[in-house]
Order: structure tokens, then C-alpha cells, then sequence
């Protein structure tokens, strides 16, 4: 992020439900990761995936390029909870050439800032034994 976005990064404005909207539609919809962290994630942001280590930095690092340096791949957004400090978000991730995956991602608020994540995923199976989807 250049120091010009950086003087001009939303706050939160502690509605959690907003901020919350605002920051899955910033990473995951317009795969914005530097943003969205700078909006709601704090700088002792601890990560519970065992391939990430802690710290917002880091984190913008690693993820930035699976989203803002992949244009192919998709993640759909099927629903948001936020229940008082929890807040959880379910999408499909797609990209071209690989199986779709069904992510979980957990997150815990500290005041009005994101303080730890935790994920999990499955991939999508091509012919499941049932006829009820995984989103």
C-alpha cells in the first residue's frame, strides 16, 4: 500500500456488522488484502492457520498473492455471522484448473479491531454422496 492509500484507510466504525461487511467485501469480493487488513485487522493479529504466521504484515504478505496477484480466482461469498466478539464468513473459492474449495474463516474481535483468524477448508467433491450442496 502507498503512503497516499495509507493517509486515506477507512476506520472502523464500530458497527461490527458494517466493518465486518466492509472487510469481506474488501478481501474476498475486491481482493484488496492490504485494505482490508488496514481497516479492521490489529497489529497483534494472531493466526491460528499453522502455514501463516502472527501479524498483520506478514499475513498481507502471504495472502496478497491469492488474491490481488490472481485475477482468475473467484471467492463467493455465501454468508457472514457476526455474533458479539465472533464473527465467521463462508465462501466458495475457485480457480481455474484446480477443485473449488469450501472455506470457513473465523475471526475474533478485540473493541472494534479483528485480533485472531482461524479457517478451515474442504475441497468441493466432484460427485458428493448426497444431493445437498456444500454452500
Amino acid at each position: 500500500m502507498s503512503a497516499a492509500e495509507a493517509s486515506t484507510v477507512e476506520e472502523p466504525t464500530g458497527d461490527r456488522r458494517a466493518d465486518f461487511a466492509r472487510f469481506v467485501e474488501l478481501f474476498y469480493t475486491r481482493k484488496r488484502v492490504g485494505e482490508a487488513f488496514a481497516f479492521l485487522v490489529a497489529d497483534d493479529y494472531r493466526q491460528h492457520n499453522p502455514n501463516i504466521p502472527d501479524g498483520p504484515a506478514i499475513a498481507v504478505e502471504m495472502l496478497t498473492p491469492k488474491f490481488d496477484g490472481s485475477p482468475e480466482a473467484r471467492f463467493s461469498v455465501q454468508r457472514t455471522l457476526v455474533d458479539g466478539d465472533l464473527a465467521v464468513v463462508h465462501l466458495r473459492a475457485s480457480r481455474p484448473g484446480a477443485p473449488d474449495t469450501a472455506v470457513a474463516d473465523f475471526y475474533r474481535f478485540e473493541g472494534d479491531r479483528i485480533v485472531e483468524h482461524w479457517d478451515v477448508l474442504q475441497a468441493v467433491p466432484e460427485t458428493p454422496v448426497h444431493d445437498h450442496p456444500l454452500f
